[in-house]
């Protein structure tokens, strides 16, 4: 039987980060390479049915004891756009409390100073990064995770639920159920294997939300531009400051939302910012996106009309919503990280998953731990020893459950 660690840096040797100016599904071809490679793997353990559609999402199906709810398991290929994902070189440290040396040429070091969860990894051996790319836990970790349970499964024999799986792309664009076959995939509820430090147990998330800030200004010659220059790069700086300076996220947490600047480019003729917005709560969700409104109008009352073109589109809402019908899915969880030795935390994500949109299309899917930690960068990591308690975590699940 493979082990988990041996899948994943496997796994993260392949490219897969998603492009979000793409308008294709998947946004990057190679995100179809991995999927491939699973397919055959997945085949080649007994998943007759494995197979990769036209968009790229890898589906596959486990039989099972048909008494008992049939679980999906999903995870997503591709990685972050924040850092690279190419030429991953990773390494396996054992961690013994000093700065853990990443890359000596360029003086890279991975620090418990600036890192306050590596202190709980003391006696562990983390898997990390060259220093130069992100690692691609985030979510190759959960999918080493889930074939190396349902591998555990088929070798040993035990009884089970029948069990859905999924592989998804360009989750991390905020489009991974764009194409999700929900109709066939035929699963009662899910999971997301998508988290966290392990433990981490999620069923609430952000409303999301991105914005477009068109700032239309008009050039001329600086020599002559006394009454007629409208600088939209300042124009577009005096936008940003109209909105609350406490709600940005480097001001918040746990439960509190923020409006975040996240790109912009422009010159004096012409000016674009880029927002998300986010809030656990709807309500205060929604007043993000008026004060947002209401800024564009002042400046357009104040430069003239359509100075300012504001275009905000929802991406994704809170899940708790849809989970809470159907809480014993949670509990179960919660039982399950419990008998394998885990702590349950709950904790409501600062993002969105695959999962919340899953949940709006009639599919309740809460969000497990993976173990990585210090995802989307270049100090990301993930220890051995916690990956394969997840993998003991997706087991105790699926062989677990209560019949319907």
């Amino acid at each position: 039987m493979t082990k988990v660690e041996d899948r994943f840096l496997r796994y993260v040797k392949f490219d897969t980060q998603s492009d979000e100016n793409s308008m294709t599904c998947p946004s990057s071809d190679k995100q179809k390479i991995l999927g491939a490679a699973l397919v055959e793997e997945m085949r080649a353990m007994g998943i007759a049915d494995a197979h990769m559609d036209e968009y790229g999402y890898v589906y596959g199906s486990v039989e099972g004891d048909t008494r008992l709810p049939t679980i999906g398991l999903i995870a997503h290929m591709d990685t972050s756009p924040d850092a690279s994902g190419e030429n991953v070189n990773p390494k396996i440290v054992m961690y013994e409390g000093k700065d853990v040396l990443l890359n000596e040429e360029m003086g890279i070091y991975l620090k418990e100073s600036e890192y306050e969860g590596l202190g709980k990894h003391h006696g562990k051996h983390l898997i990390v990064t060259d220093g130069t790319t992100l690692l691609g836990a985030d979510d190759k970790a959960g999918i080493a995770e889930i074939l190396t349970a349902v591998e555990f499964l088929m070798t040993t024999r035990r009884t089970h639920c029948p069990i859905k799986l999924a592989f998804t792309p360009d989750e991390e664009i905020g489009c991974g159920t764009d194409h999700f076959n929900l109709g066939n995939f035929g699963a009662d509820y899910a999971y997301t294997v998508d988290g966290g430090a392990v433990g981490e147990l999620e069923f609430e998330n952000f409303n999301g939300a991105g914005a477009t800030v068109q700032v239309n200004g008009l050039n001329i010659h600086p020599g002559s531009a006394k009454g007629k220059m409208r600088n939209a790069q300042r124009i577009f700086m005096e936008y940003d400051a109209l909105l609350p300076v406490n709600e940005k996220p480097e001001y918040t947490e746990g439960y509190e939302g923020f409006i975040h600047l996240t790109d912009m480019e422009g010159c004096v003729e012409r000016a674009v910012l880029k927002y998300i917005i986010r809030d656990h709560d709807k309500t205060k969700f929604n007043d993000k996106k008026v004060i947002m409104e209401k800024a564009a109008d002042f400046i357009n009352q104040k430069y003239g009309h359509n100075t300012i073109d504001l275009k905000i589109r929802d991406s994704y809402y809170n899940m708790r919503e849809k989970i809470k019908p159907v809480v014993h899915i949670v509990d179960h969880a919660k039982q399950a990280m419990l008998a394998v030795g885990m702590e349950p935390k709950l904790v409501p994500i600062r993002g969105g998953t695959d999962g919340a949109r899953l949940s709006f299309m009639g599919l309740p899917c809460p969000n497990l731990c993976t173990g990585g930690e210090n995802f989307h960068g270049r100090y990301e990591y993930i220890p051995i020893e916690d990956m394969q308690l997840c993998v003991k975590l997706l087991v105790e699940i699926v062989t677990t459950v209560k019949p319907k």
